[in-house]
């Protein structure tokens, strides 16, 4: 009994080695898999040279949304989770007025912001039974922010510091009187969602994911709160944002009463320039309220493209896109959405003078 018992530990012994040693060459063999799989990745995305006035945003695993140490994190950036981003190009600069020049010189695109406005198409985001408007709203036109605001009844009512400007567009950023001459290295704004992607097109570009803009944002980390650490002390010398109190007084400690050139302050670790503050910028994920909280916080999401539907509090007939990076009209007082997990939601058809955007680009997209 005594024999058969050691043998039979014998046996077990003997097994259980065997069994590890294939499951170590098991590991190892997928192991050389995946690290040949890199680095063929590596070599592939090495053949394509960065497009100019681009910056290659390196394959990173990090957390999306909120992170612990934000006190100005809203529910919808929460719970903050891990993804993982494969690598790609984005622009060192949101699109600039020379650069959508370009574009429209070349293909006579007219903006949203430069079309009548459609009252059956209009109709369509609204509840049933709203009365058709005066014709002088239906003229083409975008929203402005109403710089002779001295005071407001609450900071709710936003139409209290917006205004309809008939003639707004991004050639007419005020007003049918103003112009963008001398300044092409603005950011253009009054873009809708259509213009973006129309320009996109034509540049063999695509809109960031919100998990693109997030990675390239944090440049070469992966926990920050904002694109150059954590301290909220040093906002006013590395994003152009409101100072004072929003929206009846700004104090431009920063450089900038309103909208700034590009490159008016430093990059973040890998050389992109202004992801805080400036304008907002538009991303390819539709905007929902409860997106983050109905992920499963033990998944790795890979390469995560949104909620699949938009849901918007108060604005249930609308799907929104994500918009990042805040504008200069951010305040801590008001959006404090100068963070790198903060984001809105933005009507396709809507435009406004501090929303703008900048485009993507894969290495696949580059052979193409």
């Amino acid at each position: 009994m005594k024999f058969k018992s050691n043998l039979s530990i014998a046996v077990i012994v003997v097994l259980s080695i065997l069994f590890f040693n294939c499951k170590n060459e098991v590991k190892k063999d997928k192991a050389i898999v995946e690290n040949k799989e890199s680095i063929e990745k590596k070599k592939n995305n090495e053949a394509v040279k960065t497009p100019k006035g681009m910056v290659w945003v390196e394959a990173k695993t990090f957390t999306q949304g909120a992170k612990p140490n934000d006190k100005y994190a809203l529910p919808r950036e929460k719970p903050g989770h891990t993804v993982s981003v494969d690598g790609f190009f984005i622009d060192a600069t949101e699109v600039t007025n020379k650069q959508f020049k370009a574009f429209v010189d070349a293909t006579d695109y007219i903006t949203v912001a430069e079309r009548p406005i459609s009252w059956e198409d209009l109709k369509k985001e609204l509840p049933e039974g709203t009365p058709r408007p005066h014709d002088s709203v239906l003229k083409p036109g975008s929203l402005i922010f109403n710089k002779d605001v001295k005071q407001v009844a609450n900071m709710v009512n936003y139409e209290q510091w917006w205004r309809w400007q008939t003639g707004a567009d991004w050639k007419h950023p005020e007003g049918p009187e103003s112009s963008i001459k001398g300044k092409d290295n603005y950011p253009v704004v009054h873009i809708a969602l259509e213009d973006a992607l129309e320009y996109c097109k034509w540049a063999n570009r695509r809109l960031p994911t919100e998990a693109e803009w997030e990675s390239a944002a944090q440049g070469t980390n992966r926990e920050n709160v904002y694109t150059w650490g954590d301290d909220f002390n040093v906002l006013d010398s590395h994003a152009n944002t409101w100072q004072g109190v929003f929206p009846v007084k700004n104090e431009p400690t920063d450089g900038f009463e309103f909208i700034a050139p590009v490159k008016s302050y430093d990059p973040n670790s890998i050389g992109i320039y202004d992801m805080m503050g400036n304008v907002w910028e538009i991303t390819s994920d539709l905007f929902n309220e409860n997106y983050y909280a109905e992920i499963n916080p033990n998944d790795v999401l890979n390469n995560p493209k949104g909620a699949k539907v938009g849901y918007s509090i108060g604005k249930p007939y609308i799907e929104e896109n994500v918009i990042k990076g805040g504008s200069f009209l951010c305040n801590a007082s008001y959006c404090a959405s100068f963070r790198i997990s903060a984001k809105m939601g933005m009507e396709p058809n809507s435009s406004s003078d501090h929303i703008g955007f900048r485009t993507v680009a894969t290495p696949d997209m580059l052979k193409e």
